[in-house]
C-alpha cells in the first residue's frame, strides 16, 4: 500500500491559493465517502459471486477471504480523496459560488 504523507506546510500553502481549508476537507469527506459507497457495492459484488458454504461448517472459504484481503490492502477512502486534492484531480464548489456565477450570467 502506498504511503501518504500529510505535510501541513504544503497544505496551507495549496490551500491558500484555493480559498478556505474547511471547504476543501467537507469536499474531501463527501468524495471519500463517495469512493466508499463505490469500493462497498464492488466488494459486495464481488462476494455475492462466491459460493458460500454451508452454514452448519466452520470452515474457511478461500475465495471470500483473498477477496477480503485484496479490498484490504487498497488505499483508505480518506487518502484517495486527499491525493485527488492535491493532484487537482478534485473540483468543488460551494452553493454560495455557484449561485453568484448563475447570477452573473
Amino acid at each position: 500500500m502506498e504511503k501518504y504523507i500529510v505535510n501541513p506546510i504544503r497544505v496551507r500553502m495549496k490551500e491558500s491559493a484555493k480559498g478556505s481549508v474547511y471547504q476543501s476537507i467537507v469536499a474531501m469527506g463527501f468524495r471519500a465517502r463517495q469512493i466508499n459507497d463505490h469500493i462497498k457495492q464492488e466488494l459486495n459484488l464481488r462476494m455475492a459471486d462466491v459460493i458460500p458454504l454451508n452454514d452448519d461448517s466452520e470452515g474457511i472459504n478461500l475465495d471470500q477471504l483473498s477477496i477480503s484481503r485484496e479490498f484490504d490492502r487498497l488505499p483508505k477512502p480518506t487518502f484517495i480523496a486527499m491525493k485527488e486534492i492535491f493532484e487537482e484531480k478534485l473540483e468543488f464548489k460551494l452553493k454560495e459560488q455557484a449561485k453568484k456565477e448563475v447570477d452573473a450570467l
